[in-house]
C-alpha cells in the first residue's frame, strides 16, 4: 500500500523558513520521480515542485523558484521540501506524492501538512 507521511509544516512569520519532509513506503521509492503540490484556501490543488529518481533535474513553480529548494534521500525513503523566505501567500496544506500520480491526474494520496505564513 503506497502511502506518505507529510510533516515539518507549522505557522511562520513572512521571511521565515520551514522545512517539510515525506515518508514514503509501499513502493520503490529510489525509482520514482517525486513532486510536491499544494492547497491554499478555497483553491485547487497547484504544482510547486518535482524531481527525479536521482535528485536531479528540479522544477520549481515560478511562485516559488529561488526561495524552495526540493531534495531527497533515498537511503531513507524521504523526500523534503526546504523553504525560505516565505510569503502569506505560501499558506496552504503541502502534500507529496509521485510524479506518476500528479501528472496522469489521479488522487494524490497522504494528509499533508499545514503551513500558514502570518504576521
Amino acid at each position: 500500500q503506497v502511502q506518505f507521511v507529510e510533516s515539518g509544516g507549522g505557522s511562520v512569520q513572512p521571511g521565515g523558513s520551514l522545512r517539510l519532509s515525506c515518508a514514503a513506503s509501499g513502493f520503490t521509492f529510489s525509482t520514482h520521480g517525486m513532486t510536491w503540490v499544494r492547497q491554499a484556501p478555497g483553491k485547487g490543488r497547484e504544482l510547486v515542485s518535482t524531481i527525479d529518481s536521482g535528485g536531479g533535474s528540479p522544477y520549481y513553480a515560478s511562485s516559488v523558484k529561488g526561495r524552495f529548494t526540493t531534495s531527497r534521500d533515498n537511503a531513507k525513503n524521504t523526500l523534503y521540501l526546504q523553504m525560505d523566505n516565505l510569503k502569506p501567500e505560501d499558506t496552504a496544506v503541502y502534500y507529496c506524492t509521485r510524479s506518476l500520480t500528479w501528472f496522469s491526474g489521479r488522487a494524490v494520496e497522504g494528509q499533508g501538512t499545514q503551513v500558514t505564513v502570518s504576521s
